[in-house]
């Protein structure tokens, strides 16, 4: 577009990728995200500094903070995102679930009004409504904060650690509950409205298998709809942007269950990480229209103009370790090697020679395969995953190809409890007696080659790592 981009960065960050690519960088602070990202005077004053005209806040931290929008209008700059008054209702669990019940949106029984909740009135109105219940943040998203309880016993306990994950992660205690949906599909819609009253939305993503409550794998169009639910369901999350005036980009999620019936959940009032599953399938750029709503300009397409081509789905590539619980696996990336080809995209946060840090989120790229249907797209994301490179680290990807290769999931059988259910205990596969000898030979060459002067017969060996260029393991030997 043309536009000069402006980045901030925290001591943790500094030489990260985003800080290379931006035109200009600014430092706002040491690593821990409260005293850096989520500090907003420092964030609008690095902006006049710089001589921006807007600020985008991205998908996490200060993302869906009302607060902030606010300052950023007060300070004279744009929002790249909707009102304050948006923000704040629907960023606002329990007040966005009474703006739906008003507007006539399905949604499941739970909490309405945010007066007065003690948790002496949460634990009733747990009992009221029946186990299993969800304990939720009221003020954030992304699975912080949440909690399934599924006996009375465990309530007090349960709400605790809920309130204690949002304070860490929103700074705000408040929490709420609402009836727990056995084994839902989450299908969630792309909305966009302008300044002027226009309001469209562009189709579902179905994001059900997840860990902890966060999403790994993300797809469009959805295999539990038919033409009609979907019509149905596009229509409520119109509705519901209409209600919240709603406008540039937001994600309408609902819950579907077993018996194709649809319930409002929330509403993320910003970009979402898995963007561009939509973008792939509807073919357009949806931070680019952000852009430009921000600017005062008319939605560039109708409801009419929008259609769905053929079907992409995306991975979530995260430095963690699936088979101990998924937990963060931080550290340098001594190699990364992205995949190649047609309907391949690889939306990259870091590099060969980068860190991921412990401070932040360990996601690393998003890995997004586009196909003429269904199984075209999961053959694709499959080669696409075989080729993804990155060592130094524990990753998710043979945990993802595990997945994504399931008679469940390819049969599109999927829930939010598809793991749980499928793949409980996930351990990597053993290597077979040829690769270990070949990673053992390979490894001890390396070692040799570093050795100078011991066993004077080595001294000289080139490392296979720098010397061999391209290579793989083979059936019946290496090439």
């Amino acid at each position: 577009m043309g536009i000069k981009a402006v980045a901030v960065y925290s001591e943790a960050d500094y030489g990260a990728m985003h800080v290379r690519e931006a035109d200009e960088a600014y430092l706002i602070g040491p690593a821990p995200a409260i005293q850096s990202y989520l500090v907003q005077e420092r964030l609008i004053e690095t902006a006049h500094n710089a001589g921006c005209q807007a600020i985008h806040p991205g998908y996490g931290f200060l993302a869906e903070n009302a607060a902030f929008a606010q300052e950023v209008n007060d300070a004279g700059l744009i929002y790249i995102g909707s009102t304050p008054e948006s923000i704040r209702l629907l960023g606002d669990k329990i007040e966005s679930r009474k703006a739906m019940a008003k507007a006539g949106v399905p949604m499941t029984a739970g909490i309405t009004d945010s007066a007065g909740l003690t948790d002496q009135i949460l634990q009733k109105e747990a009992d009221r409504i029946g186990y299993p219940v969800l304990v939720k943040a009221a003020g954030g998203g992304g699975g912080k904060g949440m909690r399934v309880v599924n006996d009375p016993a465990d309530f007090q306990s349960s709400l605790e650690a809920a309130r204690r994950e949002a304070i860490s992660a929103f700074g705000n205690p408040l929490v709420f509950v609402e009836k727990f949906i056995v084994e839902p599909r989450h299908v969630e819609f792309q909305v966009f409205g302008d300044q002027h009253g226009h309001r469209i939305h562009l189709f579902e993503r179905e994001c059900s298998v997840q860990r902890r409550h966060q999403k790994i794998i993300e797809e469009s169009p959805s295999p539990a709809l038919d033409d009609d639910l979907r019509r149905r369901m596009g229509d409520a999350a119109v509705a519901v942007a209409e209600a919240a005036g709603y406008f540039n980009a937001g994600t309408v999620e609902f819950l579907l269950d077993k018996n194709r019936n649809f319930y409002f959940l929330e509403v993320n009032t910003r970009i979402q990480v898995e963007h561009p599953v939509t973008e792939m399938v509807v073919g357009v750029d949806l931070v680019k229209e952000q852009i430009r709503i921000a600017s005062g300009a008319e939605l560039s397409w109708d409801q009419s103009d929008l259609r769905q081509h053929g079907h992409a789905v995306e991975a979530r590539i995260y430095a963690e370790d699936a088979a101990n619980g998924f937990l963060p696996a931080p550290g340098p990336v001594n190699f990364l090697e992205e995949p190649r080809g047609p309907g391949i995209r690889f939306d990259g946060g870091v590099e060969t020679g980068d860190e991921v840090s412990v401070y932040y989120d360990p996601i690393i790229a998003k890995l997004i395969a586009w196909g003429e249907n269904r199984n075209a797209a999961l053959q694709r994301l499959r080669i696409a995953l075989d080729q993804s490179v990155i060592l130094g680290m524990t990753t998710n990807i043979e945990f993802l190809k595990t997945v994504i290769s399931h008679p469940a999931f390819v049969s599109g059988d999927i829930t939010t409890d598809f793991l749980k259910q499928h793949i409980p205990d996930w351990q990597p596969k053993d290597l077979t007696p040829e690769e270990t000898l070949l990673l053992a030979g390979l490894a001890s060459l390396a070692k040799a080659s570093k050795n100078q002067g011991i066993e004077g017969d080595v001294v000289g060996i080139p490392d296979p790592w720098q010397t061999l260029g391209s290579w793989q393991i083979a059936t019946g030997g290496s090439r």
